[in-house]
């Protein structure tokens, strides 16, 4: 046997053991899922065919649509958390006292378990819980338990969103701006230019690419929320998201949907491929301009 023929033997037994695990465990569930999604069924009953019914449900039942809206409490907190961890890498990639210090302690959230995190926060804005402990010292005495209002819990939510994933985009933009080189900064300040001046001209241009990249990040990650609100408030008082109500009708309600579920899960799983192709149209477009200056 030549030592061509051996060379290609070991590649494919190589790869045949991941491309199966591959097509078992991934390719497989998502060709299973999409002829779910076009099943009435329940998982344990005889199935019926309704075709594109269930997406047409999604569409029409207020009760299924409504948590994809939710998804725009967490579009607009990763906004604001973009912002303001821009705002504080800016400040932290200058010369500040204990600036390893405030790093450390502002990505430590990050890194702590996100169940965790909606424990506390479950304790800290129940009725007798830390929030309305602290308004007590200040003689406003509350007995709320400000998770139920429905005005107001979805946004608490999300602040608690901005406070868990910040010190991610922190971590992502100090480094982007550690990478441009120091003589830049130097010359800008030789020639007179301040702080903002420096931002708005050097920084920002030169780190476009991971904000955009943090932009797209915050889409996906606002229209497949699940982990905060499911163990704080368990989806009610209308804080239910997208993922939440497809996993109440999969596998965990009385009368279980299997087919809505699908259709569900293959929304997502559209819209999440819809904004991965953006986020490589977007990307090409940068390469290509930056190719031609």
């Amino acid at each position: 046997m030549s030592y061509k023929k051996q060379k290609n033997i070991i590649i494919i037994l190589f790869l045949s053991i991941p491309i199966l695990l591959l097509l078992m465990f991934t390719y497989l569930p998502t060709v299973l899922v999409a002829y779910f999604s076009t099943l009435n069924w329940s998982g344990t009953d005889d199935a019926t065919f309704v075709g594109f019914q269930n997406y047409i449900a999604i569409v029409r039942s207020a009760d299924i649509f409504m948590p994809l809206l939710n998804s725009v409490y967490y579009f607009i907190g990763a906004l604001i958390q973009m912002a303001i961890a821009l705002f504080l890498a800016t400040v932290l990639s200058f010369k500040v006292k204990f600036k390893n210090f405030f790093k450390g302690m502002l990505f430590f959230p990050y890194l702590i378990n996100g169940i965790a995190v909606g424990l506390i926060f479950t304790f800290f804005f129940r009725e007798n819980g830390v929030l309305n402990e602290i308004l007590s010292w200040f003689g406003m005495h509350s007995t709320t338990d400000w998770l139920r209002i429905n005005i107001l819990n979805n946004t608490l939510l999300a602040g608690v969103s901005i406070w868990k994933y910040m010190g991610f985009n922190l971590v992502m933009f100090i480094g982007a701006i550690q990478s441009i080189s120091s003589d830049i900064y130097e010359a800008a300040e030789i020639d007179g230019a301040n702080k903002f001046q420096i931002f708005k001209h050097i920084i920002f241009p030169s780190i476009k690419n991971i904000i955009l990249l943090n932009l797209i990040l915050a889409i996906k990650g606002a229209v497949s929320v699940y982990e905060l609100p499911y163990i704080m408030t368990g989806g009610q008082w209308n804080t239910s998201t997208f993922v939440i109500k497809t996993i109440q009708l999969g596998i965990s309600g009385r009368f279980l949907q299997i087919g809505l579920a699908s259709a569900m899960s293959f929304v997502l799983f559209a819209i999440i491929m819809l904004v991965t192709r953006l986020q490589q149209v977007l990307f090409k477009e940068k390469e290509q301009e930056n190719q031609l200056k």
